[in-house]
C-alpha cells in the first residue's frame, strides 16, 4: 500500500484516471480536488506505483469512528484481485469504524462484502445510477423566471440543508454539510427576499449532491435550471459533470436525461461498513 504524496505522482495519476473515465469518476474527481489545493485534505492510496491495479481516495488523518459522512472512500480498480489485496492490507481500512466504499464497477460490492465478512463486519448496500453529461456546453443557457435570482447559501442555512437532506438530520451530517458548503461550489435559487428555493451542492469527489427544491416551489423548473447551470459550471472548472441518482428516483432520472445526461451501464454500489455504528446517536 502506497500513499501518493508527490505532486508529480498525483498529476500523473490524474492523467491515467482521465483515460479510464467514466469508471474512474469517483477517484478522478477527488484527485482533481487534491491537485487544485486539496481543500478537504484527501489522499490517494494505491496497491503499487507507478503501475497500479487499484486506487482508493479518502480523507487523510483521523476520523471519528462513527462519522460515515466524512469517511467516504471512492475506489477504482483495473483488477478485482488488486482491489481485494489493497483493502486487505493492514492499515488500509479501519474495521472498527463506519465508512462507505463506493464505485461504479461491478466488483466493488462483492469485494467489499468479502473483506468485511472475513472480519465479521456487517454491511449495507445502496444502489445508484451514475449520470454524466458528455458536453455541457451543448445545454442551452437557462432563463430564470421573474422573481427568482441566483444566490448563495450561507452557514445560516445549515439547519435547512440538514433537515431536507435524505441522509441528514443529525449533528454529524450537519457538520459535513457545513464543510461541503464552505469548501466546494454550490448553486442556489432564491426569491426576491433572498430565501432559498432550490439548491445543488458539490462533494469532495466532485459529485453533484443534495439537490433539493422546497415542496411549495416544485414543478416550476428550478431543479432543471440548477442542473443545467451546475453541469456548465463543472465543465468550465475542468471537471466532469456527473452525479448519482437512486434507482427508485425516476423523476430525477428523467430530468437528467432530458438535459442530455447519459446513464452509465450498471450500478454504483455504496457499501456502508458497520451500519449500526454509523447510525448510533442519530
Amino acid at each position: 500500500m502506497i500513499i501518493l504524496k508527490c505532486s508529480a505522482q498525483l498529476q500523473l495519476l490524474e492523467g491515467v484516471l482521465r483515460r479510464s473515465l467514466p469508471l474512474s469518476l469517483p477517484v478522478y474527481g477527488a484527485v482533481l480536488n487534491i491537485n487544485r489545493g486539496n481543500p478537504a485534505k484527501f489522499e490517494v492510496v494505491v496497491d503499487s506505483w507507478p503501475e497500479f491495479g487499484a486506487a482508493l481516495a479518502r480523507r487523510s488523518g483521523e476520523i471519528p469512528a462513527d462519522d460515515c459522512y466524512s469517511n467516504m472512500q471512492g475506489v477504482f480498480y483495473r483488477d478485482p484481485g488488486a482491489l481485494r489485496a489493497l483493502l486487505e492490507t493492514p492499515g488500509c481500512l479501519r474495521s472498527d469504524s463506519a465508512f462507505y466504499l463506493f464505485g461504479p464497477q461491478d466488483a466493488v460490492a462483492a469485494v467489499s462484502q468479502s473483506v468485511a465478512g472475513a472480519k465479521g463486519v456487517e454491511v449495507e448496500i445502496s444502489d445508484y445510477y451514475v449520470y454524466t453529461h458528455p458536453d455541457p456546453s451543448t445545454i442551452p443557457e437557462p432563463r430564470l423566471e421573474p422573481g427568482v435570482r441566483l444566490g448563495s447559501l450561507t452557514p445560516q442555512h445549515l439547519d435547512l440543508l440538514n433537515s431536507t437532506w435524505a441522509y441528514g438530520g443529525n449533528a454529524r451530517s450537519r457538520r459535513y454539510l457545513g464543510e461541503v458548503l464552505r469548501l466546494f461550489p454550490h448553486l442556489c435559487l432564491q426569491d426576491e427576499g433572498g430565501r432559498p428555493l432550490s439548491w445543488v451542492l458539490t462533494d469532495p469527489f466532485g459529485t453533484g449532491t443534495h439537490g433539493y427544491t422546497l415542496p411549495e416551489h416544485r414543478r416550476r423548473g428550478h431543479m432543471r435550471t440548477l442542473l443545467a447551470l451546475a453541469a456548465r459550471a463543472a465543465q468550465a472548472r475542468g471537471y466532469p459533470a456527473f452525479g448519482y441518482t437512486l434507482v427508485a428516483n425516476r423523476p430525477m432520472q428523467l430530468l437528467q436525461e432530458g438535459l442530455g445526461h447519459q446513464r452509465l451501464p450498471g450500478l454504483c454500489r455504496f457499501v456502508l461498513h458497520n451500519p449500526s455504528l454509523g447510525s448510533a446517536g442519530l
